[in-house]
């Protein structure tokens, strides 16, 4: 309410202004609007928290959500569910890999937050291409019932091939994330374990 009510006087003061008055009032609106920008608990948000969707990236979790997809509802009326195919689970990922680039993309870059933001793009612009080749590759070969020799090759090529560039990439956003967080006073618990095998 506060910022419409400073909007609607602004505008107020333009319309009595006169030639130098409304110079000045345009002047300071040049000024305050790069200043506006997304609040420190948006950035990172978007930027750090988000990318805990994909920990599981060249990695058992991953390996498990192939193995054995969720379910999804297939007709609402009985509330029949059915196991996901592989395909789906890896256009899901995709999908949100896309969209939370696109969103941290959209941040205002700044001295402050520049580091956070650049490690963010740059782990989820090196997982993106993996999902769209490699784990859609693999989805392919466990939806058409691939030998498990197959699978298995596959996939540790995956987690050897990538594994050790994304924990590279994903240390550097959450060491910059970490000091990112403690300059704004963000609460955030690290390293939480869901389970011992990760």
């Amino acid at each position: 309410m506060r910022s419409f009510t400073g909007i609607y006087f602004f505008l107020a003061g333009l319309e009595t202004s006169t030639g130098i008055g409304r110079l000045l009032l345009c002047a300071a609106l040049v000024i305050l609007l790069p200043s506006c920008g997304d609040s420190p608990r948006t950035c990172f948000d978007r930027a750090v928290l988000n990318s805990n969707m994909i920990y599981d990236f060249a990695g058992q979790g991953m390996e498990r959500q192939l193995e054995a997809p969720s379910v999804k509802l297939t007709d609402a009326k009985t509330g029949a569910f059915a196991p996901m195919k592989r395909k789906e689970v890896v256009d899901d990922k995709i999908a949100f890999v896309e969209q939370s680039l696109a969103k941290v993309r959209q941040l205002r870059q700044t001295d402050d937050n520049r580091e956070m933001v650049q490690a963010s793009i740059a782990l989820y612009e090196y997982v993106l291409p993996v999902y769209r080749d490699d784990y859609q590759r693999l989805a392919k070969l466990y939806d058409g019932g691939a030998p498990k020799g197959a699978i298995k090759q596959l996939s540790s090529s995956i987690a050897t091939k990538y594994g050790s560039q994304f924990r590279g990439l994903s240390d550097r956003l959450t060491a910059a994330g970490k000091a990112y967080a403690a300059r704004h006073e963000i609460q955030v618990v690290w390293d939480v374990r869901t389970s011992p095998s990760q």
